[in-house]
């Protein structure tokens, strides 16, 4: 049985040269979430499933003095954000070749404090075992971090037609909304833990927000 590293380095080996040009046309809502995490003036911000560095470099723009990291299973993927961050003289970003549901600020960058900001930029939808991706990404938040996501959400406004049409599309690269999502993230409400879950584009994809409230 080949690794979750294997798997991906053997789908993105090829991909990953095309991967921002094709994915513009339907990985929405992305910018709508670097928006809110530009708003919110992030300092240490970190994105599990970074792929080519892309929304990375664009908070780096916005973000001067933030601190930003990336991790992705994927080392050939990891490589091309490397490539691309330097192209765009770009220094300050580091990667790590990691997975997200056992990755740590302190073992796999060295960092002694937890980050202020994670987001997972559709990348949710291809973890088998998200729930344990969520409650990582939590632990590594500071007291009063904030949790971003944004991915595919259940089409349930789309088309029928479309919706079948791109669920089987979407299959082809191991990909699908993870039934329950929404409830879980929900679930977490509580005196210390704040969701709020925006549907957009008639429920092709949501914008997630959970924000720890441990310090107030």
């Amino acid at each position: 049985m080949i690794s979750t590293y294997e798997k991906m380095d053997r789908m993105y080996r090829i991909q990953r040269h095309i991967y921002d040009f094709t994915r513009k046309y339907y990985l929405l809502g992305r910018d709508v979430m670097l928006a809110g995490i530009i708003a919110d003036n992030a300092k240490k911000i970190l994105e599990i499933g970074c792929g080519t560095g892309r929304n990375l470099i664009i908070l780096s723009r916005k973000l001067p003095n933030a601190q930003l990291f990336g991790i992705d299973a994927s080392s050939a993927m990891i490589k091309t954000a490397v490539s691309k961050t330097r192209a765009a003289n770009i220094e300050k970003i580091k990667f790590a070749c990691a997975l997200a549901d056992d990755f740590s600020y302190s073992t796999t960058f060295n960092e002694q404090t937890p980050f202020d900001t994670i987001f997972f930029s559709y990348s949710l939808s291809m973890i088998p075992d998200w729930q344990s991706a969520l409650k990582n990404a939590l632990d590594n938040l500071t007291g009063n971090g904030t949790l971003y996501i944004v991915d595919f959400y259940d089409f349930a406004a789309l088309p029928d037609f479309f919706s079948r049409l791109l669920k089987r599309w979407l299959s082809i690269f191991d990909v699908s909304y993870r039934e329950g999502m929404d409830s879980y993230l929900l679930s977490l409400n509580d005196n210390f833990i704040r969701v709020e879950i925006q549907p957009l584009y008639n429920r092709y994809c949501f914008i997630a927000k959970v924000k720890k409230c441990l310090n107030s």
